[in-house]
């Protein structure tokens, strides 16, 4: 059965000569001793999928009786500390835990919420909300209700509960209803529908709503985009408008995230770390186009120019290649 955490456009992939036993030896041989070997480490941990990294993990525990994750926490630290373990995690827990840290604390960082829960598959959705239940024992749409309000917390339970159509088919009529239900809903009336929006936004699949926006351009003589700025406010706006760029373009959608954490004075390590990891094995070939395409430089050059140490070195092996 394919995994669903798996796509065709990812930069990591099964290594072909693979022996679970052989890696968990030479990791526990690169963190056991006095002083750690990190490039043993790296080299490992980023030529390997994360199916053949769990295996690992899983023979490294009954080898040594002891938690891979455990003993890279506390043998590392830092940034790089935190890729090391994201590379060992089970995708849907990586993903529950990037979840649980977004609505931790003071402030919710709605952006990590928004990012996560409207660039994964339905499928991914479900598989992510049983992980979150099994590591903090609370159901994720519970705390997403204690965490957000009004439309915006609306939106964001429908995406969590993964009921998003995957099919690939389209309904040319279908998109002709929704593009006007959509422009009676905000552009033809007083005052908006919202939750209209998000029902139609949060529901048809991606290549559905392509066609509804292209509809609703023929309707209104006005993007999709502009009408929802128009209509629209807050947090409630950021989701239907990355929806609507992930409909088009997820890999777009993305590269903008890397951007973003990488542009300007500081890193936003907490999202580079989360899109490296959780699209190398799905479409970070696709991502790294679109960030040369609207940028005008590599991915590459960008994580080189803006990271350093193993970090560094990490980063730029999951990337794959310069462009």
């Amino acid at each position: 059965m394919a995994s669903i955490w798996v796509g065709h456009q990812g930069t990591m992939r099964d290594y072909p000569s693979f022996s679970a036993s052989v890696d968990a030896e030479a990791i526990r041989k690169a963190i056991g001793g006095i002083g750690t070997d990190e490039k043993t480490l790296i080299s490992i941990l980023t030529e390997r999928s994360n199916a053949q990294r769990q295996l690992i993990a899983k023979e490294y525990q009954a080898a040594y009786g002891r938690e891979l994750k455990d003993d890279l926490k506390g043998d590392l630290s830092g940034h790089f500390k935190c890729l090391m373990v994201a590379l060992v995690t089970p995708p849907a827990v990586f993903d529950a835990k990037q979840l649980k840290k977004s609505m931790k604390g003071t402030g919710t960082n709605e952006d990590a919420l928004i990012e996560i829960l409207t660039t994964r598959t339905s499928r991914q959705m479900k598989e992510i909300g049983q992980a979150y239940y099994t590591v903090y024992k609370k159901s994720l749409g519970d705390e997403i209700s204690s965490e957000t309000s009004g439309d915006f917390r609306k939106a964001l339970l429908t995406l969590a509960d993964g009921r998003r159509d995957e099919g690939l088919k389209v309904d040319e009529q279908l998109a002709k209803e929704d593009a006007q239900i959509l422009y009676n809903a905000g552009e033809n009336k007083w005052g908006t529908d919202e939750d209209t929006f998000t029902e139609i936004l949060c529901f048809r699949s991606f290549p559905q709503l392509k066609l509804t926006f292209d509809e609703y351009r023929n309707i209104s003589q006005k993007d999709i985009e502009d009408s929802i700025k128009g209509e629209l406010s807050g947090r409630f706006e950021d989701l239907l408008l990355a929806i609507v760029c992930c409909a088009r373009n997820t890999p777009a959608f993305l590269a903008k995230r890397l951007h973003q954490a990488l542009k300007g004075a500081g890193t936003d390590e907490f999202t580079l770390n989360r899109i490296m990891v959780s699209r190398s094995e799905i479409d970070l070939l696709d991502i790294r186009a679109e960030f040369k395409k609207q940028y005008g430089y590599s991915l590459h050059s960008a994580i080189e120019s803006d990271t350093s140490g193993d970090y560094a070195v990490t980063l730029v092996k999951i990337c794959g290649g310069d462009d």
